[in-house]
């Protein structure tokens, strides 16, 4: 298995399928560091040589944010909503749909599982 940024890639994927296992990461990014980089999309993960493997893990320290390192950008930033009593931090705060969505029907992601009418 090959291992950027302490995550370890699944060797029979492609390489812009399995860089997406990096936290931050989605198909379009995947493409462009791959263009970038100069390595064929469809080659597989476990084709790919060490030299392959530091010239992608070097270009997205460089360009990109990705797992710890964004998911606590991401947390402060909500962390700062909150502080500042904004609408979307008191959303947050509660629990509830940030973005406008519909809370009388559905959100049960957000809100938890429902309760009964005979429940307390």
């Amino acid at each position: 298995m090959a291992r950027v940024l302490g995550v370890d890639l699944p060797n029979e994927k492609h390489a812009f399928v399995g860089l997406t296992y990096l936290y931050g990461i989605g198909r379009t990014t995947s493409m462009k560091i791959l263009k970038e980089t100069g390595i064929p999309f469809n080659k597989k993960i476990k084709d790919l040589t060490d030299n392959e493997i530091r010239q992608i893990t070097q270009y997205i320290n460089s360009h990109y944010k990705v797992e710890g390192e964004l998911k606590q950008e991401i947390q402060r930033n909500v962390k700062r909503l909150i502080e500042i009593g904004s609408y979307r931090g008191l959303r947050h705060r509660q629990g509830l749909p940030v973005r406008g969505q519909r809370t009388k029907t559905n959100a049960r992601t957000r809100k938890g599982p429902s309760h009964g009418v005979g429940r307390k």
